[in-house]
């Protein structure tokens, strides 16, 4: 009896090592897996950094856009106010070269009137010298 209870020791001493070689696998295993999760939060530590970072650069940029509809609008109503300006200008212009011609037509008639007149003197002072 005292045979099979030192095989039963034995049979347990070798269960308890190979459990404890099991348990030191483990162990390293979960210091392993500790140093992971450790480097994990590190990253995730950096990335919400980084987009509380891109978070801020969003809002600069959602702040130079609207800046920048605002400059959009008021370049627009600069732009409706020069057309405006540009079509008063051109019906003015319009009706400067309307009267310019018209000028240019009074003036040919009037030349004309002019050169008749002129040939009717010169008829006149022919005749009184002829007289």
């Amino acid at each position: 009896m005292q045979e099979e209870i030192l095989g039963m020791l034995r049979a347990i001493r070798e269960s308890q090592e190979v459990t404890n070689s099991k348990l030191e696998a483990l162990t390293m295993d979960v210091r392993r897996l500790e140093g992971e999760v450790v480097q994990l939060k590190g990253d995730v530590a950096l990335l919400k950094t980084e987009v509380a970072e891109l978070k801020a650069e969003m809002g600069g940029m959602k702040a130079e856009i609207a800046e920048l509809k605002a400059e959009m609008g008021e370049m627009k109503s600069e732009i409706t106010k020069m057309k405006t300006e540009m079509t008063s200008f051109s019906q003015r212009f319009d009706r400067f070269e309307q009267r310019f011609d018209n000028m240019e037509a009074d003036f040919k008639v009037l030349y004309q009137d002019y050169r008749f007149q002129k040939r009717d003197i010169q008829k006149l002072k022919d005749a009184t010298g002829l007289l």
